[in-house]
């Protein structure tokens, strides 16, 4: 009967040691997680200042990306108004056909539009040109007075004040093969658009009219020139038929001169630019020298003036009395002298 106690007690012994060793072994392989959750909760409950330093990081975590949100969208909305001025500004028009060799345009484009400052964007627009291989031809650049306002602050003093606005006209040529790329880059530096014209005029006719009078005209000339030579023996036939060939050949001359004309605008385009800014104000102190009775103080004005001046002339007395203080003592001392001695004399 012991025996069987004994065996019975160490089989429950065993049994308990394993059942703990098992629990152990579940706690710490499974719980440490959410151990660690309730610590952090514990540690975050006693010291709420690491709660709300990690709440602000992560606050500040969130606005940190929104402002690279906000900058990015404003940086893509920038890129997009930018692309949707190169596209406005841009055309067909402007493009150079190279397949097609039996037309010969004339591309010209005219543009008004508001930029920051006229004369920055002046500068931006003759190192685009030169960059394309063009050249500035014409360029007025003047401020137009707007208004004027003129204000008395003071007897012989006035505040003028001018409103002006600044323009710039600017003529361009521009290589043909880089009109459209030339108007792409000076995009950039519009800040409203007025207006954009382009033309493309077909010369082709132009210059085929032009070689054929060069043609005709040159058949004329050996014809007269061959019946001066052989008929030509009046003075007065031989005047009229000279004078007769000059005009033919000054004809030829200015066909010559047209096409070659016609064919420096058709290689060079040329692009009309006005461009200006917002109007902005001077202020600048002047004499009034003609109306200095445009000033004039009001009735109070004149009574507070003339107060002050009434109390300058009041200290004014009592500083000169103060200076004559020994006047005073003198004369006081006399009279209480002759106060006490002068009845004893008498």
């Amino acid at each position: 009967m012991k025996t069987k106690k004994i065996h019975r007690s160490i089989s429950m012994k065993t049994a308990r040691i394993l059942t703990a060793l098992i629990t152990v072994t579940i706690y710490f392989g499974c719980g440490p997680s959410n151990q660690s959750k309730e610590m952090m909760e514990n540690s975050a409950r006693n010291n709420p200042a690491q709660s709300d330093l990690s709440k602000s990081e992560n606050i500040s975590n969130e606005e940190s990306r929104n402002a690279e949100g906000n900058l990015n969208s404003s940086m893509q909305e920038k890129s997009k108004n930018d692309e949707n001025l190169k596209t406005i500004i841009s055309s067909s028009a402007a493009v150079e056909n190279k397949k097609d060799t039996t037309r010969k345009f004339i591309r010209t484009a005219e543009l008004k539009f508001k930029v920051k400052s006229v004369i920055n964007s002046t500068y931006n627009i003759e190192d685009i040109t030169n960059r394309q291989g063009g050249f500035v031809t014409y360029t007025y650049l003047a401020s137009s007075i707007n208004n004027i306002i003129t204000t008395a602050v003071s007897a012989d003093s006035s505040l003028e004040t001018t409103f002006f606005t600044v323009k710039n006209s600017i003529t361009l040529r521009i290589p043909n093969t880089k009109l459209d790329t030339t108007l792409k880059e000076i995009a950039a530096n519009i800040d409203f658009l007025d207006y954009r014209i382009i033309k493309a005029d077909d010369m082709a006719l132009q210059i085929l009219s032009n070689n054929l009078t060069q043609k005709r005209t040159v058949k004329n000339e050996e014809r007269l020139i061959n019946a001066i030579d052989k008929r030509g023996k009046k003075l007065n036939e031989t005047a009229s038929a000279e004078e007769l060939l000059l005009s033919k050949q000054e004809q030829a001359d200015n066909a010559k001169i047209a096409n070659l004309s016609l064919t420096d605008q058709i290689q060079f385009s040329t692009v009309n630019l006005i461009i200006y800014q917002h109007p902005t104000m001077r202020q600048e102190l002047t004499p009034n020298y003609k109306n200095i009775d445009a000033y004039e103080p009001g009735l109070g004005q004149k009574i507070l003036e003339s107060l002050k001046f009434g109390w300058k002339i009041i200290e004014a007395i009592f500083v000169f009395l103060t200076k004559l203080w020994g006047l005073f003592l003198l004369g006081f001392a006399a009279y209480i002298i002759y106060k006490k001695y002068g009845r004893r004399v008498k």
